[in-house]
């Protein structure tokens, strides 16, 4: 079971706000990206970085358009990832290092 990141931004009085470090990260937006919004029957909104129209992949877009539904209206088929396909992808990526908690440069805000 993975953990659930909760983060609050505070609209101005012009309907404004930033989009917080968390938020950023977890979507790669780099400025001037845009961001799209997917609002349910149910009053939730699903916010998620808007692909570039020229490159973006139609029936790419269309299947993970699908995924997210579909994990949407049934976690409960989601399922654990076995030990054997992280040993293969620990093999493949082990000795790359990441900190995801160090700050970003200014090239990358």
């Amino acid at each position: 079971m993975s953990a659930t990141l909760e983060v609050e931004s505070t609209l101005t009085d012009r309907y404004q706000t930033t989009v917080p470090e968390t938020v950023r990260r977890a979507l790669r937006l780099s400025k001037r990206d845009k961001i799209h919004y997917i609002i349910r029957p149910n009053g939730e909104v699903v916010l998620t970085r808007a692909e570039d129209s020229e490159a973006a992949d139609p029936v790419l877009g269309q299947f993970l358009n699908f995924l997210a539904r579909d994990i949407a209206n049934h976690p409960e088929r989601l399922q654990a990832v076995d030990a054997g396909l992280v040993q293969r992808l620990n093999a493949l990526v082990g000795d790359i290092e990441v900190d995801l908690d160090a700050p970003l440069s200014a090239d990358d805000e």
